[in-house]
């Protein structure tokens, strides 16, 4: 029925779907799903040349089995919480510039910079930009980057009629999930050229050393990724937290 949540063979068949280059709406028609359904699944989760249906279903289960934030405990009288402004803007300089590194456009990490040390993981379009000293379209446009790899999610700020953005809990996984999909494609093009080269060559050995390096790599990443994402949704059911 359209009403009821994909599954994990929905994802397995989105996943096939988009490998074989069929756009949203013939996706959606097979599973009997709106296109809409579709194209957020994919939004969330990677965007179409990033989409893995396992991961998918780790995340959206992990999403669902965690449970509601305790409130945020008074602080006393008095008693300062979290740095000073200064040190603070130091920090988010530091982090913006380590995300830099990673491949991450600019203005991109200097929104997740700021999402990570506000108090509330988030803030409006609005805010973005005054404190990054934007224009509203280059806010738009790094919102929309974060949005696609599932490190960001979209709300509604409650004071207001504005949208709020709101730093996901695993945006930090989720990044470094993203820097491998990059990785593991690639390792594939390096693999390529091992074969057209051929291995005798020293250029084809070469890229054949460097691209199984890459890919094991990769690998070993995803599975971490895996194993801490189901460890979390573990903890989450029974109430503890993972080691």
């Amino acid at each position: 029925m359209p009403g009821r949540r994909l599954t994990g063979a929905d994802r397995q068949q989105i996943a096939d779907g988009l490998a074989r280059g069929l756009d949203y709406a013939r996706i959606a028609g097979r599973l009997g799903r709106p296109t809409s359904t579709v194209s957020r699944e994919v939004a969330r989760n990677g965007g179409p040349g990033r989409y893995r249906a396992d991961l998918a279903q780790l995340a959206t289960t992990h999403r669902a089995r965690r449970g509601p934030r305790p409130p945020a405990a008074a602080s006393p009288a008095g008693k300062r919480r979290g740095p000073e402004p200064d040190a603070t803007a130091v920090f988010q300089a530091d982090l913006t510039a380590a995300l830099v590194e990673t491949g991450m456009p600019r203005t991109a990490a200097g929104v997740l910079a700021c999402l990570f040390t506000s108090e509330t993981g988030s803030g409006t379009a609005v805010e973005l930009a005054q404190h990054l000293q934007v224009s509203a379209a280059t806010i738009s446009h790094a919102i929309g980057l974060l949005h696609q790899h599932g490190l960001i999610r979209r709300g509604r700020d409650g004071q207001s009629r504005r949208h709020r953005y709101f730093l996901d809990e695993d945006a930090g996984l989720r990044s470094a999930v993203v820097g491998v999909r990059a990785n593991q494609r690639f390792a594939t093009t390096v693999l390529r050229g091992a074969d057209l080269f051929g291995t005798d060559t020293a250029a084809g050995t070469r890229l054949a050393t460097a691209g199984r390096f890459l890919e094991r790599l990769g690998d070993d990443i995803l599975r971490a990724a895996e194993k801490h994402w189901r460890a979390t949704a573990e903890g989450a059911k029974s109430g503890s937290r993972p080691a």
